[in-house]
């Protein structure tokens, strides 16, 4: 599986270089996530823009990196859906669990609004 990481601080952005998200690639998608999971990244941005295809065992992995985000008080992010993968969700009903925002930029914003809102209602308290 071909892919690219980039760091941040608040974040950890992962583009996929694959045409397809299936059971191929699917168990190194799984470990990555867990891998970056447990290296204490929370947020995690999956850009998918280049994936023109998904299928159940592809979706189960985007479920994993939800769950590990969400377990660790984070977001899983999803940006840059190809029509077939964005349908293959909404069909799924996977499309009110994952977050999902059009571009990259959008995902970064949306991370950065979660972690203030998270520090405001550390201050509240």
């Amino acid at each position: 599986m071909k892919f690219s990481l980039d760091k941040h601080e608040k974040y950890v952005m992962m583009k996929l270089n694959e045409s397809k998200l299936n059971s191929l690639f699917t168990p190194q998608l799984k470990s990555e996530l867990i891998l970056i999971n447990t290296e204490g990244q929370r947020n995690i941005i999956l850009d998918l823009s280049q994936v023109k295809f998904a299928d159940s065992s592809g979706l189960s992995s985007l479920l994993v990196g939800h769950r590990l985000c969400k377990n660790a008080d984070g977001v899983f992010i999803l940006c840059g859906l190809s029509e077939s993968v964005s349908r293959l969700i909404t069909i799924s009903q996977l499309d009110s669990v994952l977050s999902i925002v059009p571009s990259c930029e959008e995902a970064i914003d949306l991370i950065f609004m979660e972690e203030i809102e998270k520090e405001l209602k550390k201050e509240a308290k």
